[in-house]
């Protein structure tokens, strides 16, 4: 087969293919045996039909088509390793140009390219630093709340105090019947109905009432009441008063965390430094790939984008049904349609994962990062013993010894992405800090590397050699 290559701008490529007809006479004898196995020819037993007699029964059309078919069928691999093509997604015949002989055109889209241009060269500080004990004591204090005990109280309300009220308004969105609130001593910008609301409480006993007003600014997120002048009729129905654990060796035992009030906070301390060490890394990476990324190349086709689109789709729907909600019924409350969400929700999202993961992906074949067995079944253990937390039982999989096989493999399959994942970030984080080394060859990496050069040399020997005897 000749095959003339033709690069498109939306990464993908034509392959004009031209078939000798003798292969094309072979497949359509094959398609006319094929035909007459599962079609009944007078006189002749099922696919035992002479050539020219199937032929003149059905049609040269009908055996060229089918003979097409089954050479796509049997030849495209070929086809795209004759042609060194590495594919990103199912390639799609885009045109038959012509029979006799046959000339065919396939658009395939190409897997992704990415260059990194010079990353080596990025700096970006790492300056992450410990929680202060004030965040250390508030986590501490958050415990406490957890497995404090509350009673009902005949006194004005407090700071610490839970209250259920009943909330009027002739704005429809603020009424509430039994809404219940905590009164915090700080504020927070996710309270109902504005922050700041719940102390406005202070000082009110169970039956009392009091006249809330309040401006929401312009560009509250709710369209209804943006800008909008309010009052709200507050009417206490419950006070109840927490009681706090004492800070001792008990409360400690008590939360699991450990035996002793030294234990507990040591866990604790452990905690949140993790949990703000993660949360400056989330943003830390994220801005370190975008920097990198703007010295990158990156080409993919939109096949490519939108299976990631299908992914965060999928992602989307297996939370909404942890909430009894589906797609539809989420597009329908946000008051859009599914076109749209994709396009301006989902795309952008889709772009970001798949760019961070191309990236992510070259870093480690650039580098030669390798897998650690210690961290990959460290990882796999952590993941099985959150299922395990979370209720799962192994013993009842669906599917038996084969299903828990399948959970198992793709358990270490997300675990070893996961760990490589780290890597590659820690290798990019030690590169952007100017601290980065490269990892030692292997010894046998470095015997590979030095039998390929004693290759080399030799072939240069034997070539100077036959040159010289000529």
């Amino acid at each position: 087969m000749n095959i003339e290559k033709q690069y498109q701008e939306d990464h993908s490529v034509k392959l004009i293919v031209d078939v000798e007809q003798e292969k094309m006479d072979t497949y359509k004898r094959r398609a006319a045996t094929k035909i007459s196995s599962r079609s009944k020819v007078p006189g002749f037993r099922p696919g035992k039909a002479p050539y020219d007699v199937v032929v003149r029964t059905f049609g040269d059309a009908a055996i060229t088509e089918q003979a097409i078919d089954l050479l796509i069928d049997a030849e495209y691999s070929n086809i795209l390793k004759e042609a060194d093509v590495n594919p990103g997604a199912a390639g799609s015949l885009e045109s038959i140009d012509n029979l006799a002989p046959p000339k065919l055109t396939f658009r395939v889209p190409l897997a992704p390219d990415v260059d990194l241009g010079d990353y080596h060269s990025v700096r970006m500080p790492y300056e992450w630093k410990s929680p202060e004990q004030k965040d250390f004591d508030a986590a501490i204090e958050e415990l406490r709340q957890m497995y404090a005990t509350t009673e009902n109280v005949d006194r004005p309300i407090e700071e610490g105090d839970y209250v259920l009220v009943d909330v009027k308004s002739e704005t429809t969105e603020l009424n509430r019947t039994g809404f219940a609130t905590f009164i915090r001593k700080e504020d927070r910008d996710n309270e109902w109905p504005f922050s700041g609301f719940a102390k406005e409480l202070l000082g009110l006993k169970t039956g009392e009432n009091k006249t809330i007003k309040h401006t929401f600014p312009e560009d509250w997120e709710v369209e209804e009441l943006k800008g909008k002048d309010v009052e709200i009729e507050t009417t206490v129905k419950t006070v109840r008063g927490v009681t706090l654990p004492e800070l001792n060796d008990e409360f400690a035992k008590m939360t699991g965390a450990g035996d002793t009030m030294d234990a507990l906070t040591e866990a604790v301390k452990k905690d949140v430094e993790k949990r703000s060490q993660d949360s400056y890394d989330d943003v830390y990476f994220v801005d370190l790939i975008e920097k990198i990324k703007e010295g990158a190349t990156i080409k993919y086709n939109e096949h490519t984008l939108e299976h990631e689109g299908e992914h965060v789709l999928s992602d989307l729907s297996n939370r909404l049904a942890q909430q009894s909600m589906d797609l539809e019924t989420y597009f329908k409350v946000r008051e859009t349609t599914r076109e749209k969400f994709i396009e301006e929700e989902v795309n952008p999202v889709a772009k970001k994962r798949l760019e961070r993961s191309l990236i992510l992906d070259e870093v480690v074949r650039k580098e030669k990062l390798q897998l650690d067995n210690e961290a990959l079944d460290a990882e796999y253990n952590t993941t099985l013993n959150g299922l395990a937390a979370q209720g799962m039982d192994f013993g009842k999989i669906r599917g038996g010894k084969k299903g828990q096989k399948q959970l198992s493999e793709a358990i270490a399959m997300e675990s070893a992405s996961r760990v490589m994942t780290r890597k590659a970030l820690n290798t990019l984080k030690s590169i952007a800090m100017g601290e980065y080394k490269p990892a030692e060859e292997t010894v046998e990496e470095a015997e590979v590397k030095e039998e390929a050069e004693v290759k080399e040399e030799t072939a240069q020997v034997e070539g100077e050699q036959e040159k010289a005897a000529e």
